[in-house]
């Protein structure tokens, strides 16, 4: 098989990635190595930067979304029993989208259904073969039946344990890493959620934080030792350990119910540089993990997508190499000043017991200034509904 360009992973990255160039006539094969069932049923939080929302519209696949998401203006964070509200919409001029991640995809697969577009599930051993050449190619398995396809350009959307990144020699790769001493107990249920917009909780036992993804269902996390499992959580531990670290009002207005789904996630920070090997170019996780608390996730694979769009398109078009040269520089300039503010809102609302009573207060200080400060509430503001592109 012969296809300009070969994507390895069939998550949003991959599939908004293989839209874009479909709208500019550039075709792609996608491979995925596990079933579309599998994908569409992974649980991801949903809150789209600005400019993620403006990129789905241009993809043609945000009619749904227009449709039925719900747009915040702003977030509250709750400390010492009282509710401080950021105003998202004054502070930077607009607001975020509440849409999941799993609605993002189905979408994209929707719109790769539609073109014809070639997304191949269930792909197993994928390898690159080439990427430092003129001519690099990609095999796998399909059952017992060995695959190839020749390309132009392989990228990677395999995330932070696919093959994508694992290709590149580990001496043309610099890793940056950070793993944080606890992890993110979070509950789905079938529950109205307990206020119209996010509220993001520091307390003294933990971080807490109560999110959406309908006016029906709620998702609920409280922060958690690394060597905890979702099994030694029952739910009445669960609902009592958050209502504990909320204000009284929030905690008397929540309702709980059956979890139905229910995990434990560690946060880390990481970034690979460079993005580019060759003609193999890396996009979201299988470049960069960020802390969830800052929702940059699939904002950041969005950002690269775009970057990566936008310079294989103008080498296709017109036969210009230098988007394709700046790529990784262009999309680590961004992937830092995320990485910062996950960082920041992490080290901000988490409870770190290795840093003392210093630690603490210095965490009380920071929250003193930012909820009296126009301007730190404005740096927030804008760092959370998304830097430009």
């Amino acid at each position: 098989m012969r296809m300009p360009v070969g994507i390895i992973g069939g998550g949003p990255s991959g599939l908004l990635l293989a839209q874009l160039l479909h709208r500019a006539g550039i075709e792609s094969v996608v491979l995925e190595r596990r079933s579309r069932a599998h994908v569409l049923g992974r649980i991801r939080a949903g809150v789209l930067e600005h400019g993620a929302v403006e990129l789905l519209r241009e993809a043609g696949v945000a009619g749904r979304l227009d449709r039925e998401a719900e747009v915040h203006h702003g977030f509250s964070i709750a400390h010492r029993d009282a509710l401080h509200r950021v105003d998202l919409a004054a502070s930077a001029g607009h607001g975020v989208t509440l849409y999941g991640q799993t609605e993002v995809t189905r979408d994209l697969y929707d719109a790769r259904d539609a073109a014809g577009g070639t997304v191949i599930h269930d792909a197993e051993d994928v390898t690159i073969h080439g990427a430092d050449t003129d001519a690099p190619g990609l095999t796998w398995r399909e059952g017992d039946e060995p695959r190839r396809l020749d390309c132009d350009f392989v990228v990677g959307c395999d995330g932070f344990h696919g093959v994508s990144r694992r290709s590149i020699p580990a001496a043309r790769l610099t890793e940056f890493e950070r793993v944080y001493p606890f992890g993110w107990l979070g509950v789905l249920s079938r529950t109205p959620p307990v206020a119209e917009e996010l509220i993001y909780a520091r307390h003294a036992d933990g971080f807490a934080l109560c999110s959406m993804r309908s006016r029906s269902l709620s998702r609920y996390y409280v922060q958690v030792p690394l060597d905890d499992r979702a099994d030694d959580w029952s739910d009445d531990r669960f609902w009592s350990t958050l209502r504990a670290r909320l204000p009284r009002e929030v905690a008397d207005a929540l309702v709980t119910g059956p979890s139905i789904e229910k995990s434990i996630a560690p946060l880390r920070s990481y970034v690979a540089e460079p993005m580019r090997w060759g003609r193999l170019f890396l996009a979201g996780d299988a470049a960069h993990i960020v802390p969830p608390t800052g929702a940059k996730g699939l904002n950041l694979a969005a950002s690269d997508v775009r970057y990566l769009s936008d310079a294989l398109i103008g080498f296709y078009r017109e036969g210009d190499e230098r988007g394709l040269a700046a790529y990784s520089e262009r999309a680590l300039a961004r992937v830092w000043k995320a990485e910062r503010f996950s960082w920041w809102m992490t080290s901000l609302l988490h409870r770190f017991p290795e840093t003392g009573p210093f630690g603490a207060r210095m965490q009380e200080a920071e929250l003193d200034y930012l909820f009296t400060s126009a301007a730190a509430q404005a740096v927030l503001a804008e760092n959370y509904v998304g830097l430009p592109y």
